[in-house]
């Protein structure tokens, strides 16, 4: 998640520097959202929205705009991120899969994710 925040530009004029240097050091299957921060603050706004959006089209990247002060989008963003990393590891899944003719990897696995209500059992040592 590249964020910057909606009231200072200069927030967003570093985000093709970290861009770049997210690409050059990750994975090629790096999933990167571009979030413009502070929606709290829109009487404030110094970047508009139409501009980080194609900046997100041009690159390829999922766009959003958040108010972690109040809660908006931020666990929306999170989820997307999540979905479409998990969407990429299916899909290698699945090519390695079929790769190697193996029906039986294809049976589910359970994956805990932990939530406001659940307990994660400890590890044993």
């Amino acid at each position: 998640m590249l964020v910057y925040d909606i009231t200072k530009r200069q927030t967003f004029d570093h985000i093709p520097r970290w861009l770049e240097e997210l690409r050059a050091h990750a994975d090629k299957n790096i999933v990167i959202m571009l979030i413009g921060n502070k929606t709290d603050l829109e009487d404030q706004r110094a970047l508009p929205t139409e501009d980080a959006k194609e900046f997100a089209e041009k690159e390829g990247l999922f766009f959003l705009e958040t108010s972690a002060m109040e809660a908006t989008n931020v666990e929306e963003a999170f989820v997307t991120v999540l979905t479409e990393i998990f969407n990429i590891v299916n899909k290698k899944s699945l090519v390695a899969d079929e790769m190697n003719s193996n029906p039986t990897s294809l049976a589910g696995k359970n994956i805990l994710i932990p939530g406001p209500a659940q307990v994660i059992p400890e590890r044993k040592i």
